[in-house]
């Protein structure tokens, strides 16, 4: 079981309110890290339009993620990529009943305080927009909305969750339609939690303390995280997934969910796709609905795709020395 706690005493985002029978408490860590367990197991998906929010919400999507563009878009169109606009993110809200994410540039608190008072229900501090600042992210504590990050390793993954962050996502390459990168980063974050886990059963502390100056964290995060052998927070893949197969292998690695981009609603098949999706995350670990689920799209239909390694931008470094 993930740990719900690991409150900072000095989080501006905790709110207590009154109501007639009791107290209320709002942006505690408890409720932001408890609001991603409740996505565990599903698919969070990008869509630009209430349309492609209202296929989603019918596809079985556990949450959609409003972007201006979706990432394959903002890589095309160069340029500023900016949080969405504000109206598009209320109507899809007013249109469907799943929980409604939106994106924020990296260390844009501006953009995360209008996103949070528009009432999303998460805010992602995404590398898919231009970021505003390479040397910070948010300092999430002070926000009363949970945040969740992007990482490509163990230690980007422990600095955002010491920042406040109640969810990461470990980072492909967006809009890609290419998986190998999503690969890579969760196979990645898996050896190094081997690593500090056996440390830490080894009863070496003075190598945890290595590890943790390292890592450019604190001791007491990675000694938490090596006890429990996996990161403390909700952890979901992202980027370049474009076919069931690849929900399914990214959740056979130890994720707890998927973020799916461009490879839905860049598809010719958008709505099977959906459900294809979503079974074989669902069902990961049962071929014959894996199967089942790949028959529903056809190969033809898919995004084309493109090669991360001839790529002029890589969304997935911005932000990532910080």
């Amino acid at each position: 079981m993930l740990p719900l706690s690991g409150e900072r005493k000095d989080a501006k985002g905790i709110i207590s309110e009154k109501s007639e029978s009791s107290d209320v408490i709002r942006g505690s860590s408890t409720l932001k890290r408890g609001f991603a367990h409740m996505l565990k197991n599903g698919v969070v998906m990008d869509v630009t339009t209430v349309e492609q929010a209202q296929i989603a919400e019918e596809a079985g999507a556990v949450s959609v993620m409003v972007l201006d563009k979706l990432p394959s878009d903002v890589r095309k169109a160069g340029g500023v990529a900016r949080t969405a606009s504000i109206r598009i993110i209320e109507d899809i809200m007013d249109s469907v009943t799943i929980p409604v994410m939106a994106k924020c540039r990296i260390g844009h608190v501006n953009e995360a305080l209008v996103l949070q008072e528009t009432d999303v229900d998460m805010i992602d501090e995404s590398e898919v927009l231009t970021p505003a600042d390479e040397l910070r992210h948010i300092w999430k504590w002070d926000l009363t909305t949970p945040v969740v990050n992007g990482a490509r390793s163990l230690a980007e993954a422990l600095r955002r969750v010491e920042e406040g962050a109640a969810m990461i996502r470990t980072k492909g390459e967006p809009g890609t339609g290419n998986v190998a990168e999503a690969i890579t980063h969760i196979k990645k974050v898996n050896d190094e939690l081997r690593a500090i886990k056996s440390i830490y059963d080894s009863g070496d502390n003075q190598d945890l303390v290595r590890m943790s100056r390292e890592f450019k964290v604190s001791y007491d995060i990675v000694e938490q995280t090596a006890k429990l052998g996996r990161l403390p927070v909700v952890n979901f893949a992202a980027g370049g997934i474009a076919t069931p197969a690849d929900a399914a292998y990214l959740m056979s690695l130890g994720c707890d969910g998927i973020f799916v981009g461009s490879g839905i609603f860049n598809a010719n098949d958008a709505p099977e796709r959906a459900r294809a999706i979503v079974l074989a995350t669902t069902f990961w670990d049962e071929t014959d609905k894996v199967k089942e689920a790949q028959k529903m799209i056809d190969e033809r239909q898919s995004m084309l795709g493109l090669d991360v390694k001839t790529l002029e931008l890589r969304m997935q470094d911005r932000g990532g020395s910080a």
